[in-house]
């Protein structure tokens, strides 16, 4: 099973307002089968003395770093820690606290000392989740089965989850034709099928209470219909699996919903394209940084693309938003494309963490603007 802890938006926001005079992120990838962590642990250990190297060699206070060390110390020698990855692993750390996100992508390592915590390689999983939850959705049955990238389907046990239509709403079949007021006939069915889907979304609430990852719906008409027409999961999938899922397998029903979940993505970037290069012509596009880094000082970004994996070191101003490049990694500076993402996110604006090929001109960045700048 890949164990994972997607940062939640509220997650996010928290950790794009932290400061402190140490802030150490650490990625790397990692292994969910439990006896291949050993490497991870050792990589861990070697990335953190990267990130301890760095604090000395800028003279940083010697008790915050051996406080620094000791938190990760204790994270490396926790075995049942280690027990339960997914494919990568975030460290945010502090003299003061360690937060780790497990993470369903492969990133690429990275060690950043910093004020702040660097966080771009996180809107990676928040942007495309490679999980999702499907639900497969009969008259006869309901299953909810969680979904990962790369390992096998899980069925999920849902508190209170009725187990057909006809038991939801109370009958032996939903074919009675006895009239009672207007629940008789196609009607009928009808209003019994929408009794049952509001049974299954309310079941549903407590599992996808505080996630925003995508609900596949998996069902024949007419109840696909019924069932969005009464939906209130936000990240219900407009493309759903139009075939009787109770004629498939979970191993099926995982293998088009990530059919479901590419085809999602790929609309994603193909629309920011298009819009990308009609607002360009209007002198409300860029992929400049520092045109970008001005753009969002001043809250003008809409929309941003960002490469996860490279990090361009540098500071940008608080006051007017220029910005000066550094010439590598020190504890004096930060990732610049990642502080862009943070102020376009303050001023809720929408950011998506992509690789470079999605970007327009294979840039760092590229940034739908609000109004020209």
């Amino acid at each position: 099973m890949l164990y994972v802890d997607i940062p939640t938006t509220a997650d996010l926001k928290s950790l794009i307002s932290h400061r402190d005079d140490i802030c150490l992120s650490i990625y790397l990838r990692t292994s969910p089968v439990t006896q291949e962590t050993a490497g991870d642990r050792i990589e861990l250990k070697n990335l953190a003395k990267q990130g301890i190297h760095q604090l000395e060699a800028a003279g940083t206070d010697k008790r915050r770093v051996a406080a620094l060390a000791e938190h990760l110390d204790d994270l490396i020698d926790d075995d049942e820690f280690w027990r339960f990855q997914a494919r990568s692993l975030a460290v945010l750390a502090t003299p003061d606290n360690v937060q780790t996100f497990r993470l369903p992508n492969a990133l690429e390592p990275v060690v950043e000392v910093s004020d702040r915590f660097f966080l771009k390689p996180l809107l990676r999983a928040v942007t495309f989740p490679h999980t999702c939850y499907v639900l497969a959705l009969s008259e006869a049955m309901v299953r909810v089965i969680e979904v990962s990238a790369d390992l096998p389907a899980t069925l999920v046990k849902v508190e209170g989850m009725p187990k057909g239509a006809a038991s939801a709403v109370g009958r032996s079949t939903l074919n009675d034709r006895s009239p009672s007021g207007r629940i008789q006939g196609a009607e009928g069915q009808k209003v019994r099928l929408r009794q049952f889907a509001r049974q299954v979304d309310s079941s549903l609430r407590a599992l996808l209470a505080g996630i925003d990852i995508p609900l596949v719906l998996a069902a024949l008409q007419p109840l696909a219909s019924i069932y969005r027409s009464i939906n209130t999961y936000a990240h219900l999938a407009l493309t759903g699996i139009d075939a009787s899922p109770d004629a498939l397998t979970e191993a099926e029903l995982a293998a088009r919903a990530r059919a479901v979940l590419d085809d999602l993505y790929r609309d994603e970037i193909a629309a920011f394209a298009s819009r990308f290069e009609a607002r360009e012509n209007q002198g409300r596009a860029t992929t400049d940084i520092a045109q970008a880094a001005r753009a969002a000082t001043y809250g003008a970004i809409e929309t941003l693309l960002v490469d996860i994996d490279e990090v361009i070191p540098g500071k940008v101003s608080d006051v007017d938003g220029s910005v000066t490049f550094a010439d590598g990694p020190s504890a004096g500076s930060y990732g610049v494309v990642d502080e862009i993402a943070r102020r376009v996110i303050h001023a809720g604006g929408r950011v998506l963490g992509v690789r470079k090929i999605d970007i327009p001109e294979g840039k760092s960045l590229a940034a739908v603007l609000r109004y020209p700048i």
